[in-house]
């Protein structure tokens, strides 16, 4: 089992925070994880990339890096349309792109519907897990948000729900 995945978004999108829930899912799971981010002006909103490869103990489809090359990364989770334009070049073909935008899923209106725009990650993260494009199943991912979220954890897993239901209903 081996996946390579680039989540691309802006400041304050939580794209270290999905990061960081797909990684422990990832170790949850006795998976192997190299992960590597770039944050340039994140903090005045700018792009946030994050690369993360998964690969099967036992030396199955070991990396050595954790930089994923132009045209290797098996999906591409999108936080905002402009991380699908700057980093559509890292998808192979027949790659998945999720992407945040009203074409595909209006993460950010389920987010804001919810109250809180700020979960707009944790909606496209259900929505990829109910594409079934990412190397796990849904509940594992369940289980490493309610780990992680702390004090915010339902608030998170209906996020998780909402995005989850845009695929399923």
């Amino acid at each position: 089992m081996r996946q390579q995945i680039i989540l691309s978004g802006l400041g304050g999108q939580g794209v270290l925070f999905a990061t960081r829930i797909i990684a422990a899912t990832a170790l949850d799971m006795n998976l192997h994880v190299l992960s590597s981010e770039t944050h340039g002006m994140a903090q005045r909103g700018g792009n946030v990339v994050c690369h993360l490869k998964v690969f099967g103990g036992n030396g199955e489809g070991v990396f050595t890096s954790p930089m994923i090359r132009p045209g290797m990364a098996d999906v591409l989770l999108a936080f905002h349309p402009e991380g699908a334009k700057l980093h559509g070049h890292f998808l192979k073909k027949g790659g998945v792109l999720i992407c945040n935008d009203t074409k595909m899923i209006d993460a950010t209106g389920i987010a804001l519907k919810l109250g809180n725009g700020l979960l707009t990650n944790i909606v496209l993260l259900g929505y990829a897990a109910a594409r079934k494009c990412l190397f796990c199943e849904a509940d594992s991912l369940r289980k490493a948000l309610q780990n992680a979220s702390g004090p915010r954890a339902e608030e998170n897993l209906r996020a998780f729900e909402a995005g989850f239901m845009e695929v399923t209903s």
